[in-house]
């Protein structure tokens, strides 16, 4: 089969890799993407049937997009996410080769060879699109779970229909965790909760969205260089938020109003129980506090600021904690659902880019391999990286990057 070239490769067809894609046909860069799947597969496959953004669809931005179709304070469905990202590909005339699976990628003369289902190819930049995680993180305390129980991880969760009858055992209190639990409750299930730690957030303050705060305040647009440790705050939790029209709250407090039961973080298993630790009070009592700050932050901002059409301040009240359980019967459960986060996937690299715990190694997104880079994880430049919101600004500095090493190697 023959090679064919192309000076950059970007592997992944979502919004980070649609987004590189424009960025660098406004700089004239012959480039290709290559799909596994299809457009915006993700958030076809891998994305429960309720779900809706976390963001408002006034942040569904992208470079050079038309606003997404739906009104701007509300929360698309990901549905909706998908045809628009499809329509956006074909707006934007994206070099899109679906059901191109990516095998291997190594250095050579070049830059850097790929193997594909389609066939080698030979780039001088690689671009990594592949998303910020599809490989479920499983604690290690799940090893002695019952063989009886059905576990799956909360990409693989649709609908409480889907689950057997019986108790549910949800793990992790993000985003994930705590929308799965809600609607499990709210369709009758009995669902046990384990919280580690979390961030506990409004859906809106003073009456504005909270991405509305965070976006006027500047907070999402701190940079990734100006933080102490970058790796811990990469791994904080999502915001406990449901995109929903009503504004609901799915916090803590919320959750056991509808009938969720909360237990601790889960550190151990064997057939016949789960063993939880004791430490929710803490967990609750800083998510609390962190929460407090994030408000005064924002009430100073607004003084400062002399913003109107305000209404006035007020702070939700504590978590209430209930008696620790230490412990769950598996014979009270059918289902463990697995919300503990996911490790992205990239093709295997034959060559030294991760650390010892497997994680690729970069700055702000350029991978210590020449001509490698990577895009769409949490964080990357800034901390609204992990929105389709930041996808483009990110897009646009490697871009710049990208074009800086291809004329460096014509020179050469």
């Amino acid at each position: 089969m023959p090679t064919s070239r192309h000076d950059v490769v970007i592997v992944g067809a979502g919004q980070a890799g649609l987004a590189m894609s424009r960025c660098l046909s406004r700089r004239d860069i012959d480039h290709v993407i290559l799909e596994r799947d299809e457009v915006a597969s993700a958030w076809v496959h891998q994305r429960w049937d309720s779900l809706r953004l976390l963001t408002p669809n006034w942040m569904t931005r992208l470079p050079d997009a038309d606003p997404l179709d739906r009104p701007t304070d509300g929360f698309a469905p990901a549905s909706d996410v998908a045809q628009h990202l499809r329509r956006y590909a074909s707006a934007i005339d994206a070099p899109v080769v679906s059901g191109c699976a990516v095998e291997r990628i190594e250095p050579d003369a070049v830059g850097w060879r790929l193997s594909t289902s389609a066939g080698p190819i030979r780039t001088r930049a690689i671009v990594l699109a592949t998303g910020p995680g599809t490989t479920p993180r499983i604690p290690a305390a799940a090893s002695g779970l019952s063989a009886s129980l059905r576990t799956i991880s909360a990409l693989e969760y649709k609908n409480p229909g889907a689950i057997e009858d019986g108790g549910v055992l949800v793990v992790g209190a993000s985003a994930s965790g705590t929308q799965i639990a809600d609607e499990l409750a709210r369709a009758g299930r009995s669902v046990v909760l384990a919280v580690g730690e979390h961030v506990r957030a409004v859906r809106s303050y003073r009456g504005r969205d909270l991405y509305w705060w965070l976006d006027r305040t500047g907070l999402l647009d701190e940079r990734y260089d100006t933080v102490d440790d970058i790796r811990r705050v990469r791994a904080t939790p999502s915001f406990q938020l449901v995109g929903s029209d009503d504004g609901r709250s799915v916090d803590l407090e919320a959750l056991q109003t509808s009938g969720v039961q909360l237990a601790g973080r889960l550190v151990g298993s064997d057939r016949e129980r789960a063993v939880f630790s004791g430490s929710l009070a803490n967990a609750c009592a800083s998510a609390d506090l962190k929460l407090e700050r994030l408000l005064s932050q924002f009430d100073q901002f607004a003084s400062e600021h002399r913003l109107d059409g305000l209404t006035d301040p007020w702070r939700p009240e504590r978590t209430t904690v209930p008696e620790p359980r230490l412990e769950v019967r598996t014979a009270a459960l059918r289902t463990v659902i697995w919300a503990t986060g996911h490790a992205p996937t990239f093709p295997d690299i034959g060559a030294p880019v991760f650390d010892r715990l497997g994680r690729l190694e970069h700055d702000g997104g350029v991978v210590g391999a020449t001509g490698l880079y990577v895009l769409g994880l949490p964080f990357l430049r800034r901390r609204r990286s992990s929105f389709i919101d930041g996808a483009g600004a990110d897009a646009e500095a490697l871009a710049e990057r990208i074009d800086a090493h291809l004329a460096k190697r014509n020179v050469a």
